[in-house]
């Protein structure tokens, strides 16, 4: 399948508040509760803040034939705060393509690591990309303990 990377314009905060909303929902429900899962996303979110946000860093958003496939973002200290990618495109290579501009971003940037707090969903990934557990952490939402781990590859 092919994805088309394209960099964050203010339009697309309600795209991605939808796909962030599913995706956790749809896929990370595997490893949390449903308690959890709402305090990570809530219903009625509106991703506030959102255009601010991705606009002061490089976000990049992968789509394949005009549908929104998933997006990450870095920021200047090598900080890679999200990458989320809809359960439509599950397996499909979304996250790599999106890793890569991430990883080239960096490099580009000269910061030595990146660095990320990977939910246990999303561990695997960030391993299978040469990232390392530096600690398991929990973290409280509305007093709620969910579980993720600060995670960093040096470059």
């Amino acid at each position: 399948m092919q994805f088309i990377l394209r960099l964050f314009e203010p339009g697309d905060v309600p795209a991605m508040v939808t796909l962030f909303y599913r995706s956790v929902h749809e896929v990370a429900c595997v490893h949390y509760t449903p308690e959890q899962l709402m305090v990570w996303a809530p219903d009625g979110m509106t991703g506030q803040g959102w255009d601010v946000h991705f606009a002061n860093h490089p976000t990049w958003l992968a789509f394949q034939e005009g549908q929104l496939a998933g997006f990450t973002d870095l920021e200047a200290d090598g900080h890679l705060d999200m990458m989320f990618v809809s359960p439509d495109f599950q397996g499909q290579g979304v996250a790599s393509l999106l890793y890569e501009a991430v990883e080239k971003q960096a490099l580009e940037q000269n910061n030595k690591r990146i660095y990320v707090e990977a939910s246990l969903t999303a561990r695997g990934f960030f391993e299978r990309k040469g990232f390392h557990v530096v600690e398991a952490q929990m973290v409280e939402r509305n007093q709620v303990s969910l579980q993720n781990f600060r995670m960093e590859k040096r470059l």
